[in-house]
């Protein structure tokens, strides 16, 4: 069963992210937030983006146990918080359509897929998190045992960088653009 549940991570789970996440800066900037909801929407996205690679960070390079699931449950919990702020500030003064919307659903299922998963990678750490089981809960932080291939941590790094923070850096860069007055033409 562990090796489904880190299967599906790593295969199904992140990819889906990963793409969700390219699929959401298309939306934003097909709906123009440069000159929308602009630079303070963009930050809150670099905000999330970052909250939730320490969390991919710390499952893919740490051994998961209690310490890891209660951190990769607080950083759940803190970007939850986070997407509200977002939506609360950006739907007022952009359109948040149906296929965006769409998309913040897989951005929001995935994670709470990844916890369900990680779960059973560390059942006896989930169960001793929850009073139960034969263990007990571990607050350790330490390397893997057995760490992932570097050529999939590779992978799943570049992927990231290509799909997710270089658009997240354009998006930030169209925004700061879009705060700079147009300068008076020559005179």
């Amino acid at each position: 069963m562990q090796d489904v549940a880190a299967f599906l991570l790593i295969f199904v789970v992140f990819p889906l992210w990963v793409a969700a996440g390219f699929a959401d800066w298309a939306c934003h900037r097909h709906t123009n937030i440069a000159w929308t909801s602009g630079l303070k929407e963009n930050l809150l996205h670099l905000t999330m983006f970052a909250q939730l690679g320490l969390g991919i960070a710390a499952v893919a390079l740490l051994e998961v146990n209690a310490a890891v699931l209660s951190f990769i449950a607080a950083i759940f919990v803190v970007h939850e918080l986070t997407v509200y702020w977002d939506l609360h500030y950006s739907t007022p003064r952009r359109n948040v359509g149906p296929f965006e919307q769409m998309v913040h659903s897989f951005m929001e299922i995935l994670p709470l897929a990844s916890i369900a998963l990680l779960a059973v990678l560390a059942w006896e750490q989930a169960l001793a998190l929850a009073g139960l089981g034969a263990e007990s809960a571990d607050w350790s932080l330490r390397p893997k045992q057995r760490p992932l291939p570097a050529s999939w941590l590779l992978a799943g790094l570049l992927a990231s960088l290509v799909f997710n923070a270089l658009p997240l850096a354009q998006e930030t860069w169209s925004c700061v653009r879009a705060r700079i007055p147009a300068s008076p033409g020559p005179r």
